[in-house]
């Protein structure tokens, strides 16, 4: 089936990126708000009997969903045989379950809605701990992929005798995968969360590794606290100043500036979510879940 890509506002970089590894057209619609802050869509090109691909990674989701939403049942309207949602970033993963009475189970939520107006989905690294697949959360086919294998190869080939740091034990198997692939040690800390912007992390135990390079590795990072605090505790040590690497830069108010701040040395992100920390391109990942979606569809 023909493909045509359709990139939401601000994703047009990787939509590209990605149109090039599938061969694939980019196609040309018009999105904008009416002067009420009402969404308008048009879509311009011919997207009859093909498979369209919305790239839309879904950080700050709210103001994303709607414009995602016309533009996918438009396409249907206009002779489309099915539409795949390309969101390297995945939001609404964290409440997933009712943690005090009253609240909402807004992944649960969030996965229903997506469902009803979505074929297929892409994504990357979805924030998965007490759910083991996204099919318990999503009702359509789904790709998961992980960005694990970059991560190691960018460390191979920028960061001389690093040792990697996990900051939870949730975070166990991820971080070992990407210490296998960069041949490097790693060590995993204890962390207490007491609210959103409230952590205490353990003391990583790293003594043999002074002449290391500390990687301090996690799948989001939105308010660094995590971080911020496990490079104060390498401070102590007299351990050298950090590198701090996520797979989503999430990146929640000054807390980009308050990590930079804290002493790394730098900060390196995968371009999931669009940000100046990105050094990880994910496109050749994502186009190998859509055509192994496709493929199986």
């Amino acid at each position: 089936m023909t493909q045509i890509l359709f990139g939401l506002p601000g994703n047009e970089k990787i939509t590209h990126r990605l149109a090039n590894h599938l061969k694939a057209e980019v196609g040309e619609f018009v999105s904008r708000k009416f002067p009420d802050g009402e969404t308008y869509i048009q879509v311009t090109s011919d997207v009859r009997n093909k498979e369209v691909l919305l790239v839309c990674t879904l950080d700050r989701p709210d103001e994303k969903l709607l414009p995602l939403f016309f533009l996918s049942k438009l396409v249907k309207e206009l002779g489309a045989q099915c539409t795949c949602l390309i969101a390297p970033y995945l939001a609404y993963m964290r409440q997933d379950k009712r943690f005090k009475p009253g609240e909402a189970i807004t992944s649960k939520y969030f996965g229903k809605l997506v469902s009803h107006f979505i074929d297929n989905l892409v994504t990357v690294d979805p924030h998965l701990h007490r759910t083991d697949a996204l099919s318990k959360i999503y009702d359509i086919p789904s790709s998961v992929l992980h960005a694990s294998n970059h991560i190691s190869t960018w460390i191979k080939n920028n960061v001389n005798q690093p040792v990697l740091i996990g900051p939870d034990s949730e975070s166990e198997q991820w971080v070992f995968k990407v210490a296998e692939g960069a041949g490097s040690p790693f060590t995993i800390l204890e962390k207490t969360r007491f609210g959103d912007r409230d952590v205490q992390i353990s003391n990583p135990e790293l003594v043999g590794y002074k002449n290391h390079t500390p990687v301090l590795v996690d799948d989001i990072i939105s308010t660094a606290r995590t971080m911020i605090e496990t490079v104060g505790h390498l401070k102590r040590q007299d351990l050298p100043p950090p590198i701090c690497i996520g797979v989503h830069a999430i990146f929640a108010q000054n807390s980009y500036q308050d990590l930079l701040n804290s002493g790394v040395s730098q900060v390196v992100t995968c371009n999931t979510v669009i940000h100046e920390s990105n050094r990880i391109d994910l496109s050749d990942l994502l186009a190998y879940g859509i055509n192994s979606l496709t493929s199986n569809n």
